[in-house]
């Protein structure tokens, strides 16, 4: 059965979802949210960070309560805030921070909290041959004894998805299980999305890709400010159908025009072996150049990436910026020189989320911001806040805790806070990894903007040319 066709029994609403409404200090989330789901169905969530997808799925599966409105399981209310209900009425949830235990084998986490014995004792041979059949019902080839740790992102979403299935869950919300996997990987899981369906279950699948809403889906929803603005099935919607619900306004084109890079060179690497890289690296960048660095998950381009910027290990090689010479290994002399650094994980590497955009910003230039160890206020607030401006941040202010913005604010955040000092070469790590199409483009003019300006630009992501 393809995307667009629904099983033959998907004719009763397996969970509905009534009038949702829920606030987070006094700033609505979800206006009025109605969602119906089908047996053996796909719909795809979309909606630009900050919609509301999360806290609708979270509500869906029992772990928020929402202020107004019901959720029903086949007509069964489900009580609120309850996940242990939720659980037992066969709704189950795979979040996009897997939460695996890595240090546990992949048998003994489908089996956490149920475990099987005989004697009283933990009958380990049953797990494993059960955990094998499990796995094999959806030609998932991971040996059920091996450590979960030691596994990819992509196989363990898979087993989190297979543990679902086992404990007998009828309604699965995925929360964008392809976002930190290779593409590798990609069709193993629509495999096993396609079973599922097969098999009645119904599914909530949230993405930014329309590659994979159109691969997998039944339907689509979208949400934009908390509001569903669009419900349709797949073959009675388009491409730009979606993307201009998402936004609100017609996208254009995503990728904006890069201008002509200039003869100076702001980035020469000669030589830079990279521990545990295969060969040493040379490569330069001019003043106005996006310079991409493509390559398949695990081909090294972080690490190259990292070892430039001086945050990993190399053990031969010489970097210059603008001429001028900086040693390996030393993040804070790459920083005096002009260099910057976007990383991939904006989450744990980038920002920190429990504090506020002012903190967070001033972090890359304490010493700047400083004077005999204060810091200095008004400088501070008023750079930053031209920082922040400059990359159209949508925020509440620069007292707003980071870990409350969308994922795309949260990475503008990132990026603007080194704009607060002279900045020659920008080494940027997928920098729009896990935003919506909206925030993307505007990431993508962002650096478009910075190139223009005469910034040396050089990301291991498709946004530029070189």
């Amino acid at each position: 059965m393809g995307p667009g066709t629904a099983s033959a029994d998907a004719t009763t609403d397996i969970l509905e979802c009534q009038d949702l409404h829920k606030s987070f200090g006094g700033v609505p989330v979800l206006k009025g949210v109605t969602l119906r789901l089908q047996a053996g169905t796909v719909t795809a969530l979309a909606g630009e960070n900050g919609a509301g997808k999360s806290t609708l799925m979270k509500i869906a599966s029992g772990q928020y309560r929402a202020d107004e409105g019901q959720v029903l399981v086949e007509g069964t209310p489900l009580s609120a805030g309850n996940m242990q209900v939720a659980h037992r009425l066969g709704v189950a949830i795979v979040p996009q921070e897997l939460a695996s235990i890595d240090d546990m084998t992949v048998y003994e986490n489908l089996f956490v909290g149920k475990e099987l014995r005989r004697a009283g004792l933990l009958d380990r041979r049953a797990m494993i041959r059960r955990a094998e059949e499990a796995l094999a019902e959806f030609d998932v080839k991971i040996p059920p004894d091996v450590r979960m740790g030691s596994l990819s992102v992509g196989k363990r979403q898979i087993v989190e998805i297979v543990k679902a299935s086992q404990t007998g869950a009828r309604i699965l919300l995925l929360d964008e299980p392809t976002s930190a996997i290779s593409e590798r990987e990609v069709e193993g899981l629509y495999h096993v999305v396609r079973r599922l369906r097969a098999q009645g279950v119904a599914m909530v699948y949230t993405t930014h890709k329309m590659e994979e809403i159109r691969a997998l889906a039944d339907r689509v929803v979208v949400l934009r400010d908390g509001n569903l603005v669009l419900d349709q099935a797949m073959t009675e919607t388009s491409d730009d159908d979606i993307v201009t619900a998402m936004i609100g306004r017609e996208l254009g084109t995503l990728f904006p025009e890069a201008g002509t890079p200039g003869d100076d060179t702001v980035l020469t690497v000669r030589g830079l072996q990279v521990v545990g890289a295969s060969g040493p690296v040379d490569l330069s960048v001019r003043r106005g150049e996006i310079l991409g660095l493509a390559g398949l998950v695990g081909a090294g381009r972080s690490e190259l990436l990292e070892a430039v910027f001086g945050v990993r290990p190399s053990t031969a090689g010489h970097i210059e910026v603008s001429g001028r010479d900086v040693p390996r290994g030393k993040p804070a002399r790459a920083i005096a020189s002009g260099m910057a650094f976007v990383p991939e994980d904006r989450k744990h590497a980038g920002a920190v989320l429990g504090m506020t955009i002012l903190d967070n910003a001033s972090l890359p230039r304490l010493r700047a911001f400083s004077v005999g160890g204060w810091l200095r206020g008004r400088r501070r607030i008023d750079q930053i806040a031209a920082a922040m401006t400059s990359v159209r941040l949508r925020s509440r202010g620069l007292t707003q805790e980071v870990g409350t913005l969308s994922g795309g604010n949260q990475q503008k955040v990132v990026l603007a806070r080194w704009l607060t000092g002279k900045v020659d070469v920008l080494l940027l790590d997928e920098p729009t990894r896990g935003v919506d199409v909206g925030a993307r483009s505007e990431i993508y003019r962002i650096i478009a903007d910075l190139a223009a300006d005469g910034m040396g630009l050089f990301p291991d992501e498709g946004v530029g040319r070189g």
